[in-house]
C-alpha cells in the first residue's frame, strides 16, 4: 500500500535517483516545471542522480542534454546501465579484461573507463575458447542502431558455446522521432531463445544500475523516482528503497490499477513537484465499510466496479484509486473495472 511522510520528500530523502524520459523530459524536451522542481529539491538539500536504462548515449551526451534544459548537475550525476555492466564485469574479472561489445559508443567508452579491454565481437578466432589465450572472458550488450547481423550470429553462437554474458537492459522498446520501436530486449530475446542462456542484466529493473548510482552518489536514504511500473518502480522494490511514481510518462490509469505488489509505488504524484509535498496515505476503510477516504475523496468498489466521488487534489484522487484498486486486486485476484472513472 502507498506510504507516509510527514515532511517533504525532498527532505525526507536524501538521494533521488531519477530516471529521465518521462521524468525529466519527454522526446528530448523538459516536461513543464521539471528544471525548477529539481533545483527546489537540490536547495532542499537532496541530491540528484539521473539513471538511464539507455546504453548507447555516453555520459557526457546525456549531460550536455540537461544542461541544455536548464538543469544543473555533474558529470558523475548521470549514471547508465552501460556503465552499470561494465562494473559488473571488472568486478568479476578485473582490470584489462577482454570482453566482446555488441552496442553503441556508450557502451564501448563504458567498458573502457572501467579498465576493460573491449573487442569487436568479429575478432574472435573460429574455434577459441572463452578466456584462451588472453581471449574475451564475456560479452557485454547494449542497444546500438548501427549493430550488424553477423555480428549478432557470431555472439549467438559464442553464448551457446558458453561465454558469459552481461546485457546491459531487457527494455523491449524505446521512443524515437517516427514512433516505438524495437528496444535492445528485443536483441536479448533473440540471444537467449537461440543460445538457450540467461545474461546477467545491469539496468532496471535489475540490481546493478541503482546499486552503482547508490554506491557513487552516497546516499543513506535514497528515493526512486521514476514513470515506469516494470522499470523504476520494480527496480526500487529490489533493491529496497521507496518509491516515487509520476504521471507524466507512460502510466496511465489501466497500468496503475493492475500493479502487482512489486510494482507498487510507495508515493504517486503528477509531477516532480510531488517531492516538495508531504504524503499522507489513505485512509483504509473501517470495520463494515467498504469505502476509503483520503482528502476529499472518497473511493470504493462495487461488484468489481471502481466508483470514486468527491472533491480535492487531483494527485489525492490517483492516490486513492490506487490504494481501492490494489485492496481489491489482492483480495479478489480480479482487477476492478474503471469505466465508471473520470481523471482529474
Amino acid at each position: 500500500m502507498l506510504g507516509s511522510s510527514d515532511d517533504p520528500l525532498s527532505s525526507t530523502y536524501d538521494l533521488a535517483m531519477l530516471d529521465l524520459d518521462g521524468v525529466v523530459y519527454v522526446s528530448g524536451d523538459a516536461i513543464p516545471g521539471a528544471p525548477e522542481h529539481l533545483a527546489r529539491a537540490r536547495e532542499a538539500g537532496m541530491r540528484c542522480a539521473y539513471v538511464t536504462n539507455n546504453a548507447s548515449r555516453p555520459p557526457a551526451t546525456v549531460v550536455a542534454h540537461l544542461r541544455d534544459l536548464g538543469i544543473e548537475l555533474h558529470d558523475a550525476d548521470v549514471v547508465t546501465s552501460a556503465q552499470a555492466a561494465a562494473s559488473v564485469l571488472h568486478a568479476e574479472h578485473g582490470d584489462g579484461a577482454a570482453v566482446l561489445v555488441l552496442g553503441g559508443e556508450g557502451l564501448w567508452q563504458a567498458v573502457a573507463a572501467a579498465g576493460l579491454e573491449g573487442r569487436e565481437v568479429d575478432t574472435v578466432v573460429d574455434g577459441a575458447s572463452p578466456g584462451d589465450d588472453g581471449g574475451p572472458v564475456a560479452l557485454v550488450t547494449g542497444y546500438g542502431p548501427d549493430v550488424l547481423w553477423r555480428q549478432v550470429m557470431r555472439a549467438a553462437v559464442l553464448l551457446r558455446d558458453g561465454l558469459p554474458w552481461v546485457a546491459s537492459n531487457t527494455d523491449m522498446s524505446i521512443p524515437t522521432s517516427y514512433g516505438t520501436a524495437p528496444g535492445h530486449g528485443v536483441l536479448v530475446d533473440t540471444l537467449r531463445r537461440f543460445a538457450e542462456v540467461e545474461p546477467t542484466v545491469a539496468g532496471k529493473p535489475a540490481r546493478p544500475l541503482l546499486d552503482e548510482t547508490v554506491a557513487r552518489m552516497g546516499g543513506e536514504r535514497p528515493l526512486m523516482v521514476g514513470d515506469r511500473l516494470d522499470t523504476d518502480i520494480e527496480g526500487g522494490t529490489a533493491v529496497g528503497v521507496d518509491t516515487l511514481l509520476v504521471l507524466t510518462g507512460v502510466t496511465g490509469l489501466a497500468e496503475l490499477v493492475t500493479a502487482t505488489p512489486d510494482q507498487r509505488p510507495t508515493y504517486v504524484s503528477a509531477d516532480l513537484g510531488g517531492l516538495h509535498e508531504a504524503h499522507e496515505a489513505p485512509r483504509a476503510p473501517r470495520d463494515g465499510e467498504a469505502t476509503w477516504r483520503h482528502q476529499g475523496w472518497e473511493a470504493r468498489t462495487t461488484d468489481g466496479r471502481l466508483e470514486v466521488d468527491g472533491d480535492g487534489p487531483a494527485d489525492a484522487w490517483w492516490q486513492v484509486v490506487a490504494a481501492a484498486a490494489w485492496a481489491h486486486l489482492d483480495a479478489t485476484g480480479e482487477p476492478v473495472a474503471t469505466d465508471a472513472l473520470q481523471e482529474p
